[in-house]
């Protein structure tokens, strides 16, 4: 399916390991993913809207060095 839809946290958190971040790690507020020495905070909210997954992504596309499209996305 092309474009972005809301998603599950587990799910949100299983395609970000299959990109090559381990974890998740405890936190003291929130969980987060590590890729070399950089964190991604995990927010606790069992689905993510898709404004919210737009954010992470953002965020994930800065770590990696590179944006993350909507098909590269739905293929992991």
């Amino acid at each position: 399916m092309a474009g972005w839809h809301p998603i599950k946290r587990r799910e949100f958190v299983r395609k970000l390991r299959a990109l090559g971040f381990a974890g998740p790690c405890r936190g003291t507020r929130h969980e987060f993913l590590v890729f070399g020495a950089y964190r991604q905070t995990i927010p606790g909210n069992a689905d993510y809207s898709v404004p919210q997954l737009k954010m992470l992504l953002r965020q994930v596309g800065q770590i990696l060095g590179r944006r993350i499209s909507s098909e590269e996305w739905e293929a992991l």
